[in-house]
């Protein structure tokens, strides 16, 4: 494992019935970077988060953390790391500040994480109000409160602007990308919008369907999905043949030949050999693909389900 990866697991799979949720998953998380985990709901993005902090178990692969193998040094592995799965879980009945005082106990933290904590959050000036008054959006950000509380080296994030207002969703994106920065924190979330994760992820991995489809940073994503030339022809068989044979690498595109980011002089050379072969080319064509175009692409569903 590198000395910078935070997160690394190694074919992770779980199985329910006989069905991959998760299947030979190789995640690599870096320090001190926010790594969206993007798919579409049922994708196995929560599964993998819940299988990283224990709260259920791999049916194969390895998870190492912090350098560590999860499955030896769970204890103090979670010691380190904070987590918001699914839904916030609180005492509706109590305040935000005695919710914190609960929390407190478990993770035997001093008196000046609990106040530091609140107001990271911004909940300073509601905290004697009761968690079940709070709006959707409080109860979401007192809920990351309680997973900064130790101020762990890791922060895991299920969905954290999940039903959230576009106002709700700013602010947590605001809090989320001053984490490493202010306090040193790697981050983990995931989110089935895209894009919310273009605007806050340094890097990102796509799962779809149990399989992590995509790893690498947001540049090298935007890379990807660069344009590309579109190309008709009389006879796409046969042009795809010479083509071939001269080195290019064009893929059938629906009723055209698709090839990768090519210079001005390069389309004009494909033009003249595909003529000089008495192949008509009827239509050339630069197609632009923003992310949302490559989430498609990777995933076949729409970009947020």
């Amino acid at each position: 494992m590198s000395a910078s990866a935070i997160v690394q697991t190694q074919n992770l799979t779980k199985t329910y019935g006989g069905i991959n949720r998760v299947h030979r998953v190789d995640l690599r998380v870096e320090e001190g970077e926010i790594y969206g985990f993007l798919g579409p709901n049922g994708a196995g993005k929560t599964t993998v988060l819940k299988m990283l902090l224990g709260l259920i178990k791999p049916s194969s692969g390895t998870i190492q953390m912090f350098g560590e193998s999860l499955s030896r040094h769970r204890t103090s592995i979670l010691k380190r790391t904070g987590s918001l799965i699914e839904s916030p879980s609180f005492y509706g009945h109590l305040t935000g500040l005695e919710n914190m005082r609960v929390m407190q106990r478990l993770r035997n933290v001093p008196d000046s994480n609990v106040h530091e904590a609140l107001r990271i959050v911004r909940l300073e000036n509601h905290k004697h109000k009761k968690a079940e008054q709070y709006s959707l959006g409080m109860k979401q950000r007192l809920g990351i409160a309680m997973a900064l509380l130790a101020f762990p080296r890791l922060l895991i994030l299920d969905e954290p602007t999940n039903g959230l207002d576009p106002a709700g969703i700013g602010e947590i994106r605001e809090l989320i990308q001053s984490l490493p920065g202010r306090y040193g924190m790697t981050i983990l979330l995931s989110s089935h919008l895209l894009s919310e994760i273009e605007q806050i992820a340094t890097s990102v991995g796509i799962i779809s369907e149990g399989n992590l489809l995509f790893q690498g940073s947001m540049a090298s994503l935007r890379e990807k999905s660069g344009p590309s030339i579109l190309l008709a022809t009389g006879n796409n068989a046969k042009a795809e043949r010479l083509l071939l044979a001269q080195g290019y690498r064009p893929i059938q595109s629906g009723s055209r030949l698709e090839f990768g980011q090519l210079e001005d002089t390069d389309v004009a050379a494909l033009n003249r050999l595909l003529v000089s072969h008495d192949i008509p080319v009827t239509r050339i064509e630069e197609r632009r693909r923003n992310l949302e175009d490559m989430f498609l692409d990777l995933t076949g569903k729409e970009r947020s389900l």
